[in-house]
């Protein structure tokens, strides 16, 4: 069952928001024809206009009810006891003084109260006895039809009259008495008829054989307090079945056009939603297969200001950024392939050469060449695997707050002290923090990393600036946002044509007189590569005299996002 459903109600978006919607409908309308309140409030209103109209016939038979004055009762022990010629007088008694039910004076006037309702009415006397059966009751030339029985059961009842009477009895209450007819008019069976000989007023509910209602008042018929019989009044069966089957019909019926109304909605609701994700989905299907080189568009929803429109700008953004790094993986891969050529190829021709070399000089040579060649390829592959991976270290790691004026500060002073040891340059470093406090220069990142930028940007200028005269600024400054730091040289600038180039990976531009091979290339590719991965900026520009307009040095200058709020 559960994977009949899983495979038929669940397969689709649009059959499960219909299944639940109408999952829900129904237990609604399934609630409503159970727990429904019409039905007792039926019976209830009923019940009371049975009794007001029970009291008005009681009252009225009542009133009809007179002492019998045309009899006289003589004690036969009196009569013996008399002599010739004396005579014995009627004496009075209580039971002279009884008002006796005549069924002939009552018939006309129960008649004419019941014969405009549908309602059976029957008398008891004092001991239970049936008097009087409205069924039996009619006038002078009337006359009587009755219905006969049906052919079969099933001939007789429709299919609709057989689902109303199977509903109406798994609806009907099953704490119910059973009806049954008075055996002989004996009117004892009835516990409402017993209490109206006690002057109590009582109603009972039963249902019949065939699951019908029927709805009994028993009212006391009284004079002076006596009580002179009992008036039983009862429904016809299944008078307040139809109209409860009536009000029924009508919730069903509601429900139905309901129902109707909840497809359309639902399907309407579901081709919103579930048509979207479908064009999604196979579109991202679409992608993962790949295909031809060209790229495949995901559908636009971003009009839509829900969701699904930021599902729809989610995949389209990690698709073109998915694309955009296959595009720069097959760029660096072939970037890498043609570096490596080239030291490659040297120390091919150099080791197909060496065997033929004649002279120790010769060998000599042959042999720096392969060493110089090794080295270079060592370090192309030691720069490639670290820009390969910079990516996936930046994600994998966990951000922290760190303060870039600690770090400068740090960096400087040993760039200070290398520069001792090798080329000697002078560097000086300086932190205008404004009115931003103490936290001024706080920002969020790997440190280790923003330091590899301030490191390259620093060696790269000291290699560019003069033998005795170098020098290389670094200063850092705050904006309201942004932590900017700029490192400036002294050395010959950077030509216009190349100010973007140099960013570019396996780019080279070196100076005169330093060795070929010394640098990958991929050092500014790095450092760019990382500013961009915190949220920031690299940038380069040439430094300029304000009167001259000769090139004074080279600028490189790098943003970050500045850390908001309080460390924690």
């Amino acid at each position: 069952m559960r994977w009949v459903l899983a495979s038929t109600v669940f397969s689709s978006l649009n059959w499960r928001i219909l299944f639940f919607n109408l999952l829900a409908l129904f237990f609604l309308v399934g609630g409503i024809l159970y727990l429904n309140q019409f039905r007792e409030g039926l019976i209830d209103a009923r019940v009371e206009s049975l009794l007001t109209q029970g009291e008005i016939i009681a009252g009225a038979i009542a009133s009809s009810a007179s002492v019998e004055t045309d009899t006289m009762t003589i004690d036969p022990q009196k009569l013996l006891e008399l002599q010739a010629g004396e005579s014995a007088r009627p004496t009075a008694s209580d039971e002279d003084l009884r008002f006796p039910l005549n069924p002939e004076k009552v018939a006309p006037i129960l008649r004419r109260l019941i014969s405009p309702t549908r309602t059976r009415a029957r008398i008891f006397d004092p001991d239970a006895n049936l008097i009087l059966d409205s069924r039996y009751l009619y006038s002078r030339g009337q006359v009587l039809r009755y219905d006969l029985p049906a052919a079969s059961q099933d001939d007789a009842e429709s299919i609709g009259d057989k689902l109303g009477n199977l509903m109406n009895r798994f609806l009907q209450p099953g704490n119910l008495p059973r009806y049954e007819e008075a055996p002989g008019g004996d009117g004892s069976i009835y516990p409402e008829v017993i209490k109206a000989l006690d002057a109590q007023r009582s109603a009972v509910v039963r249902v019949t054989d065939k699951g019908k209602l029927i709805v009994s008042v028993a009212v006391p018929i009284q004079r002076f307090r006596a009580v002179l019989g009992v008036l039983l009044l009862s429904t016809q069966a299944g008078d307040i079945d139809e109209i409860v089957h009536a009000e029924r019909i009508a919730i069903i019926r509601v429900f139905g056009v309901t129902a109707l109304v909840t497809m359309i909605l639902s399907f309407m609701l579901s081709s919103t939603i579930a048509s979207p994700l479908r064009r999604l989905s196979e579109a991202a299907v679409r992608v993962r297969r790949g295909g031809p080189r060209e790229r495949e568009e995901i559908p636009d929803f971003s009009a839509r200001q829900d969701e699904i429109g930021h599902l729809s700008t989610a995949l389209r953004e990690m698709t073109t950024a998915l694309y955009d790094r296959i595009d720069a993986i097959d760029s660096f891969a072939a970037d890498v392939a043609h570096e490596l050529k080239n030291p490659l190829t040297s120390l091919r021709s150099a080791v197909e050469t060496l065997p033929l070399a004649k002279t120790e000089e010769s060998k000599a040579r042959l042999t720096e060449i392969i060493q110089h060649d090794v080295r270079r390829l060592d370090r192309l592959i030691s720069d490639i695997s670290d820009a390969s991976r910079l990516d996936a270290e930046l994600a994998r790691e966990d951000a922290a707050r760190f303060d870039v004026e600690a770090l400068l500060t740090d960096l400087v002073n040993i760039s200070r002290e290398t520069s001792k040891r090798h080329k000697k340059v002078q560097i000086g470093f300086t932190a205008h923090p404004g009115n931003h406090g103490k936290s001024a220069f706080e920002t969020y990142g790997h440190d280790l990393r923003i330091g590899q930028i301030v490191t390259n940007l620093i060696e790269n200028a000291r290699s560019f600036v003069p033998e005795k005269t170098g020098r290389v600024d670094v200063a850092l400054t705050r904006t309201r946002a942004q932590i900017i730091v700029t490192v400036t040289d002294n050395g010959p600038g950077i030509r216009p044509d190349a100010l973007e180039r140099i960013f570019e990976r396996f780019y080279t531009d070196r100076p005169d007189g330093e060795a070929f091979g010394q640098n990958s290339g991929l050092g500014l590719s790095i450092s760019r590569q990382i500013a961009e991965a915190h949220g920031g900026t690299l940038m380069a520009e040439n430094v300029t005299d304000a009167e001259t307009g000769a090139v004074k040095g080279a600028r490189f200058t790098l943003t970050l996002p500045a850390a908001t709020g309080k460390a924690s």
